[in-house]
């Protein structure tokens, strides 16, 4: 086997002892039961691990992470996703967290083709579009980052306006929404101050940002 497969197989056990350490029996009872409050949608990036960067264990978020951070509303994977979050784990928080200086949306932003890829950046350079007039009031260096903060508010929306969370919300199922966005030079997150728990709270905030 390779040497660097067989370290990250190493890296396993060790990691599996230390947590045995810690808390005894923590397998067991995780294998038994999974009841996660939280439901992470974030960036497929590597450098923004869900769990590690909040400081959650294994079984205390359920996460989906694709490029960008996106919500699709014909994107099936993260809709089942949502749907078996809401619907059968009933997650309480759904957070979205983005992060500063994505690849996917310097990408999307740049227009230069990459592939098979280009038709999921295309659905980025639709918010882009709606967020022309934002954009437009600040110079270029500061595009990207701006471009990855109105991507979360997009897609928070995005969550909102699935039929999944729009009947738990007329359930009165508990479901808040969040947006947030990792930054790789400090690893901090910060709160964008987009939560939203219902309906109308969600076209509140598309009025905010007139979108």
């Amino acid at each position: 086997m390779n040497n660097k497969l067989q370290q990250l197989l190493d890296n396993n056990q060790q990691w599996a002892k230390n947590v045995e350490l810690e808390t005894p029996g923590f397998f067991e009872k995780l294998s038994k039961q999974q009841t996660p409050e939280y439901l992470w949608i974030g960036c497929s990036d590597s450098r923004v691990p869900a769990n590690q960067i909040v400081g959650l264990m294994p079984g205390e978020v359920f996460v989906h992470r694709n490029i960008a951070n996106q919500v699709i509303h014909t994107d099936l994977n993260c809709l089942s996703v949502i749907q078996f979050a809401v619907d059968v784990l009933k997650v309480k928080h759904v957070i979205v967290c983005g992060h500063y200086g994505c690849g996917g949306i310097d990408a999307a932003m740049q227009e230069k083709p990459c592939g098979l890829i280009d038709n999921w950046l295309r659905h980025i350079q639709d918010t882009q579009f709606k967020f022309r007039r934002q954009l437009g009031e600040i110079n270029k260096i500061e595009q990207l980052d701006r471009m990855c903060e109105f991507n979360v508010v997009q897609q928070v929306l995005n969550v909102a306006r699935t039929t999944i969370v729009m009947d738990a919300w007329e359930r009165n199922q508990e479901l808040t929404i969040h947006g947030w966005i990792y930054g790789l030079t400090d690893g901090l997150v910060k709160d964008q101050q987009v939560t939203i728990a219902s309906t109308a709270e969600a076209e509140s905030l598309a009025i905010r940002f007139d979108i």
